[in-house]
């Protein structure tokens, strides 16, 4: 399958969710409140920002990143801006939050969603993660949640983020990976290619490439019951990892 052809499956599906038309891997606001307490949002973070949750993550990026005040925060593939608010009580009014997301009805949410909630100093993107629409050497920290799987060109998403953090920076991840090669029919389903399956890496190709980026690695945690839990057992987990741009 072309690039290009991803990017619109994916870019598709999304903008139904955002519009709240549903897909396999969003449903009633409580099921999107179940899966965000299943992979680590706390219960008062899902109330306070629940027009922005939609239950599409695999981890909590923002309690594993080291986020401090004053930092600017980059989110890869920002939704409705759900991270990036959970980002901004941490960097205060003397930082920064950016989201870039390539899909135009999920910008509009989250931009809503930011004037709701009063926060002057977050910031939505129109924009590929594989292009940044960001400034060289600018970004403090970078965080994404289960979205450098949909890319249909991740050595070029590492590039880029390895681009545009200062040095020191560091990238928190929490993605699907593969632990074993899936069948030709799963690579291809529109449906797992947009619900984070078909398009995911062995666990192993994926941390190669981000090394490969100039990234130095630490596995922070693995995931594996997300499985049972949201994947119909398929071989797969929720891997979360520390990148630091020396």
């Amino acid at each position: 399958m072309r690039k290009e052809e991803v990017k619109k499956i994916v870019k598709d599906s999304y903008t139904k969710i955002a519009k709240g038309s549903g897909c396999s891997c969003c449903g009633a606001k409580k099921e999107q409140e179940r899966i965000a307490q299943e992979i680590g949002y706390s219960k008062e973070d899902i109330g306070k920002f629940s027009e922005a949750n939609l239950g599409l993550g695999c981890g909590n990026p923002v309690a594993m990143a080291e986020i401090k005040e004053g930092d600017v925060v980059l989110d890869l593939g920002s939704g409705a801006g759900f991270d990036c608010f959970l980002a901004v009580r941490r960097v205060g009014e003397i930082g920064k939050v950016i989201g870039v997301d390539m899909t135009e009805e999920m910008l509009k949410k989250a931009k809503t969603n930011a004037e709701k909630y009063g926060y002057k100093n977050v910031e939505f993107k129109l924009g590929e993660i594989e292009n940044l629409p960001v400034e060289n050497n600018s970004i403090d920290i970078i965080i994404s949640n289960c979205v450098i799987n949909l890319s249909p060109d991740k050595d070029k998403v590492f590039e880029e983020s390895f681009r545009v953090l200062k040095t020191g920076g560091k990238m928190f991840v929490s993605d699907i990976v593969l632990l074993q090669e899936l069948p030709e029919e799963i690579k291809n389903n529109k449906d797992l290619l947009s619900g984070c399956v078909a398009g995911a890496l062995l666990k192993d190709n994926y941390i190669s490439k981000m090394k490969k980026a100039g990234f130095e690695i630490e596995v922070l945690s693995e995931d594996k019951d997300i499985s049972k839990k949201q994947y119909s057992n398929m071989p797969l987990e929720s891997l979360k990892i520390k990148a630091v741009k020396k």
